[in-house]
């Protein structure tokens, strides 16, 4: 095979390199380092609310839930494509993040009727309001919001960072540990101190 300007296909090879793909995503660690930090953490406590709506036996409080995590999860799209309003009239209108998602995100736009469309429900769930959403609801719901944030992370090319493994003695603010970190007392009389 024989390239006759090597020139180009250098040029659109470099290019290719540094331009983020949907397909194959951006590289990992370069677009951690320049995500918002903002961006990462709503989508780490995107995962944990999505892992709490699973959790929950109550139909209501899991749509309630699940939906947040949808809204944190556009909320870090926000965070990384948002650009602020040049109009003055549109700067001071209060737009919810599924209006603004289709003008920062145009690839997502097809979530945000769906998304918003849900919002009014998710306060009705809030409100304890019985029939609001059913368990089938919520499971759609989780499922939904689970894809959205999957789709979110592969499109901006970042993924949070794993929580961190719960150590025996997380749940102690510090009371059983030496001043090194290491565990001072057993399991048994941490819980009998606690109980006294």
């Amino acid at each position: 095979m024989t390239i006759s300007h090597p020139e180009h296909v250098t040029a659109r090879l470099h290019s290719a390199a540094h331009r983020p793909s949907a397909a194959t995503g951006a590289d990992p660690v370069l677009s951690r380092l320049a995500a918002p930090p903002a961006a990462l953490d709503l989508l780490a406590e995107s995962h944990r609310t999505l892992d709490r709506a699973r959790s929950l036996a109550d139909p209501l409080e899991r749509y309630a839930a699940a939906h947040l995590a949808a809204l944190r999860t556009v909320a870090a799209v926000l965070a990384v494509r948002g650009r602020p309003e040049k109009s003055e009239r549109r700067r001071r209108a209060i737009r919810s993040a599924w209006e603004v998602l289709p003008e920062v995100a145009p690839e997502l736009a097809e979530w945000a009727p769906y998304f918003a469309a849900g919002a009014r429900r998710r306060a009705a769930a809030e409100a304890g309001i019985r029939g609001a959403a059913s368990a089938r609801d919520a499971d759609d719901l989780i499922r939904n919001s689970a894809l959205f944030l999957r789709l979110v992370e592969r499109l901006l090319g970042l993924r949070a960072a794993p929580p961190a493994p719960r150590l025996p003695l997380d749940g102690l603010d510090g009371e059983g540990a030496d001043r090194d970190g290491a565990g001072g007392e057993s399991g048994a009389d941490t819980g009998t101190r606690e109980a006294g």
